[in-house]
């Protein structure tokens, strides 16, 4: 049964831009996107399909539920390495080939793996929109995974993970995740790592492929200049006719860390990296709005928020400093993230725990409070400035369930935010009893002990 539902364009999204050329362009893509039709196909794909005909092409996004976090035991960075195969060649035709066909149409078409998904995307111009959709489908449901181009791979993916351990924020990243999250698989790298990598193989390629690339577990986002017959006619056909293993998509059992914990790496640094942190909220927590406002008064306003006035523009002590929640289907984290130099970093490391407590235990001002709530409000139209960020968007509301109205309705779930809603938020989602520390830094130089 097909459902369609209308993305209304409010009024906010229009007027809360201070600049002329932002709002003209907002608006009018805004309304490119307004009609929206989804369906469910008989093999439990989910499609969203928005027109959009101010530029003659479209651009696909396939979400499908296998990433990282269905990675088997031992076997960190499958899902990742699953992905980027896909781009190696079909069962009909080489990746030589493959890409001198995208070469020829001006297409682009690229694949990537995440924590929780992969994401197949395609942009292809409107009259070569038979050709391309074909390719996108047969790299899908029939790729080859020729051997010798996975070992190279494998090969490119060790070079990369060597290449990490010098770049100490990749460094600190990685140590924070396995600190709060373990073993799980939220505490392994997407990537992988030099011991996991080195144990895949192509076979293992092809059964999580076989396994986790299913239409059931899948949506498909169409954003642009394709009518109605072309989606009847030549798109849905196609779709129709993918078949998966009806693959089911286990819960994930993050298991956070919520006991205080320091992880020291030393390095021959001038400049420390710091993360600090602990466990977040998932995106469906109905106080997510409040912990983004929250958020975004104390580390998240770029040169406007707490920690970079008091950290860095009336103390010095910081070269950056942010903060965020990772909010996604599954629990993720909070982290304040900060680089300043070896001799500073204990200090910085008070100034950020002295603005948890603070924003715990007294009430935001209004007119911060207001200046948080109408930037998230009068930015939120400069995500869906292109194709992409309109398909990304969409894929995000599926995936999520926001719900189609969710951009009528999110001006008025932010507005709602009150100081006192801040306050108990922060509260409630902010331990500056118990964080995980991990610095990346001259320890002697620090002042940490090793």
């Amino acid at each position: 049964m097909v459902r369609y539902r209308r993305l209304r364009v409010p009024r906010w999204l229009c007027l809360s831009l201070g600049v002329a050329t932002w709002i003209l362009l907002s608006c009018s893509l805004l309304d490119a996107m307004a009609p929206v039709q989804r369906v469910a196909l008989p093999n439990g794909l989910v499609v969203l399909t928005s027109e959009e005909h101010s530029l003659p092409f479209v651009t696909f996004k396939l979400l499908i539920h296998a990433g990282a976090r269905r990675d088997p035991s031992g076997q960190g960075g499958l899902a990742s390495l699953t992905a980027r195969a896909l781009l190696f060649g079909t069962l009909k035709q080489s990746m030589a080939s493959v890409n001198e066909q995208l070469d020829f149409m001006g297409a682009s078409l690229s694949s990537d793996a995440g924590r929780d998904y992969m994401v197949l995307s395609l942009r292809v111009l409107k009259k070569d929109l038979g050709d391309g959709f074909k390719l996108f489908m047969e790299v899908l449901s029939q790729p080859a995974f020729p051997a010798d181009e996975v070992e190279n791979e494998v090969t490119r993916t060790l070079a990369a993970i060597r290449a990490s351990e010098d770049r100490p924020g990749e460094v600190a990243e990685k140590a924070f995740s396995k600190a709060l999250y373990g073993a799980g698989p939220y505490g392994q790298p997407v990537i992988g790592t030099k011991e996991s990598v080195e144990k895949l193989t192509v076979e293992g390629v092809r059964r999580f492929h076989g396994s986790c690339y299913d239409p059931n577990n899948s949506i498909m986002v169409i954003v642009g200049d394709i009518e109605e017959h072309a989606l009847k006619d030549t798109i849905v056909p196609q779709l129709s006719a993918w078949k998966g293993r009806a693959a089911a998509v286990s819960a994930v059992e993050t298991k956070p860390e919520s006991a205080k914990k320091t992880v020291m790496i030393d390095r021959p640094l001038t400049q420390a990296n710091l993360i600090l942190g602990h466990e977040g909220i998932t995106r469906d927590n109905p106080d997510f709005y409040a912990v983004t406002v929250m958020n975004y008064i104390l580390g998240g306003g770029g040169l406007t928020s707490r920690l970079m006035q008091e950290t860095r523009e009336r103390r010095g002590l910081a070269y950056s400093v942010s903060s965020n929640f990772d909010a996604g289907k599954y629990q993720g984290t909070f982290r304040i993230v900060l680089q300043t130099k070896n001799a500073s970093a204990r200090d910085a490391i008070r100034l950020a725990v002295a603005q948890m407590s603070r924003i715990r235990t007294e009430l935001v001002a209004e007119k911060d409070l207001d200046g948080a709530k109408k930037y998230l409000i009068g930015s939120f139209p400069l995500r869906l400035i292109t194709q992409d960020g309109i398909a990304g968007f969409l894929l995000q509301v599926e995936y999520l369930g926001l719900g189609l109205d969710y951009a009528e309705r999110y001006p008025k779930l932010v507005q709602a935010v009150t100081a006192e809603d801040v306050l108990r938020v922060a509260k409630a989602y902010l331990h500056p009893e118990a964080y995980i520390l991990v610095a990346v830094a001259n320890v002697e130089e620090a002042g940490f002990e090793k």
